[in-house]
């Protein structure tokens, strides 16, 4: 009998308040609730294997949301002493321990984890996957992939799980705005590595990116009344902190601007200022 694992056991005895399954040597109660009807002494049944609130093996026929080896985005419903719980769509929540978080969590997030048997036999999750992600896609360079974030880092930057299985990263210096654990992004491959692991921007290809800066400065412009109170020479953290994006992308989006004669640079006061159309 394999813990935490889906598998088809025999019924090998039938009692007030359940089946018992497996052989004379080894068995596991499946609850009277969840015997399907008619079942017989010899007849198999799929079952799922988990340890109930007093730590005995027990069996199930729901579906659970994850599995051994498996990753999963599940909920957490609850905070405790010792961990968060997850709603993992069986009768007992699964703990994620305090140390398996690579964040701390709160009740109504969403993140993504793992199925693991801790050393007192128990399942449990963790939010450390790294090590199961896989390094085998097909993903080429500018395809648009879907992905979870399951760990953000200040010296690396954002790690994400793409489809759920794919090691990927976005590099610090392409991380604009806020982002947080258990959100699906949509990104572009900006590199494969060598080693198969992919490389993320969440912006696009530097022609269509242009377009959707320049129409962002434009939109800003005419919100606080045809003025920027600062050119494409200021800090990199306040473009960053006022546009989500570089000093590079900044610059390109207003060189762009001023070619199609929509902005013009005031050097002296430090501002760009928005063009007004000749009137006769």
């Amino acid at each position: 009998m394999r813990l935490g694992e889906k598998q088809v056991l025999t019924v090998v005895k039938k009692v007030d308040f359940g089946v018992y399954l497996g052989s004379d040597e080894e068995r596991v109660l499946l609850p009277k609730k969840q015997v399907p009807e008619g079942i017989e002494a010899g007849d198999p049944i799929e079952v799922f294997l988990y340890k109930d609130s007093s730590d005995r093996m027990i069996a199930t026929t729901k579906e659970p949301k994850i599995t051994l080896g498996q990753l999963a985005v599940l909920e957490v419903v609850d905070v405790g002493r010792i961990g968060a719980f997850l709603d993992w769509g069986l009768e007992k929540d699964l703990l994620l321990p305090f140390k398996e978080q690579t964040s701390k969590v709160e009740k109504g997030d969403r993140c993504l984890v793992s199925l693991y048997i801790d050393k007192s036999g128990r399942l449990c999750a963790t939010m450390k996957v790294y090590p199961l992600l896989r390094t085998d896609s097909s993903y080429k360079k500018d395809d648009t992939v879907n992905g979870t974030v399951y760990e953000i880092s200040r010296d690396f930057g954002v790690f994400v799980a793409v489809d759920n299985k794919f090691s990927a990263l976005i590099p610090k210096r392409e991380v604009y705005g806020r982002m947080y654990i258990g959100q699906q992004i949509e990104a572009r491959v900006a590199a494969v590595k060598a080693d198969g692991k992919l490389d993320l921007s969440v912006r696009s290809r530097i022609p269509e990116q242009m377009d959707a800066d320049a129409q962002k400065i434009m939109e800003r412009l005419e919100k606080s009344g045809g003025v920027l109170p600062f050119t494409d020479k200021a800090d990199p953290e306040r473009i960053r902190d006022e546009f989500g994006m570089s000093k590079a992308a900044f610059k390109r989006a207003v060189g762009r601007l001023m070619k199609q004669g929509k902005i013009r640079i005031d050097e002296k006061q430090e501002k760009i200022l928005q063009s007004v159309p000749n009137r006769l």
